[in-house]
């Protein structure tokens, strides 16, 4: 095991509350198209407070814990759409830590429901997600609170470059992948997992998915902060530090940005809840550009992409408007 992973596994000091990092999550081969073949996808939805996210809020907390940066009784404060804000309730709540989310106006009743369940405050925010950005670093610098900063903050992309990535190479058989999508909100999915298939020697082609067109996800950043669409869960146009970076870097060549139709999409979530997956619709965005990546490489190229949350977020979202008007 490397010293950077064994440094990240390490305890918190005495007096916090250390759970380590979440257990591995199943990856899966998935087929909606029999002519391209499985997709491998990774079922992130699966993680405690149902999403990704687990992976850096764990990750960024537990760092900042180790520097002295944070101690029981802190307050923890960021700027997310919901999924991240989800995820940091449940750790601060784990931990013995406070929790103010920052989020758009515009995000589901539900997000703001599972953050309040955990323990945390709720700040909703008019306008984009600039505003919340904006609004939530003024907060932390006047009250003194600790800022998970995820669109800059490196442990962002570290904890799927240290955990995420590896376990997905554990669990394929033959050890590699071709090829890496993701949809890019802070960019540090898709960044760290490319990173840990790259390090590990596997020449894997990492495409960034963009949603386009229409009004489907809604105008918040956790889902690719490229610029598209206003209603992707996590849309904004180009807040990420950490992508940016990754992106005008020396390897920043790597990235492939596919534009996927909102309709598909949505059409896709939906066959995968047939399919028994109670999924998200950046799931299906992120399918979509799966298939997209398989038509380019070839039917045997071995895709990874991920499922990033659960569908209980999105129940007032356009994507169960006919099963809301069946009920």
């Amino acid at each position: 095991m490397s010293a950077d992973v064994l440094q990240a596994i390490r305890s918190v000091p005495a007096g916090g509350r250390f759970i380590r990092q979440v257990p591995p999550t199943p990856l899966v081969p998935v087929t909606l198209d029999p002519a391209l073949g499985a997709v491998w996808c990774k079922l992130e939805f699966m993680n405690p407070s149902g999403s990704t996210k687990d992976r850096i809020a764990r990750h960024i907390l537990e760092k900042a814990w180790r520097r002295g940066e944070l101690r029981a009784g802190d307050t923890v404060v960021e700027a997310s759409s919901g999924s991240t804000s989800i995820a940091l309730a449940l750790a601060c709540a784990q931990m013995g830590l406070k929790f103010v989310a920052f989020i758009p106006a515009s995000a589901t009743n539900e997000r703001g429901m599972m953050i309040r369940a955990y323990g945390g405050e709720v700040r909703r925010i008019d306008g984009g997600m600039a505003q919340v950005l904006e609004e939530a670093a003024a907060a932390a610098a006047a009250n003194g609170w600790f800022a998970a900063r995820q669109f800059e903050n490196p442990d962002n992309s570290e904890a799927h470059r240290l955990f995420t990535g590896p376990e997905i190479l554990a669990q394929m058989e033959c050890g590699c992948v071709d090829a890496v999508v993701s949809g890019v909100g802070t960019g540090g999915t898709l960044r760290g997992l490319w990173e840990a298939f790259d390090a590990a020697g596997c020449e894997a082609r990492a495409f960034a998915a963009i949603p386009c067109g229409g009004k489907v996800f809604g105008g918040n950043a956790e889902c690719c902060s490229l610029a598209f669409s206003k209603e992707v869960p996590g849309v904004a146009e180009c807040l990420s530090a950490l992508y940016r970076e990754w992106q005008q870097g020396p390897r920043g060549g790597a990235i492939e940005e596919l534009n996927i139709g909102e309709d598909l999409c949505l059409d896709l979530t939906r066959q995968l809840w047939a399919q028994g997956f109670p999924v998200g619709p950046s799931s299906g965005l992120n399918y979509a550009a799966a298939l997209e990546a398989k038509r380019r490489l070839g039917g045997d190229a071995r895709v990874i992409t991920v499922f990033p949350d659960r569908m209980e977020r999105y129940f007032s979202h356009r994507v169960f408007a006919g099963l809301r008007d069946e009920a």
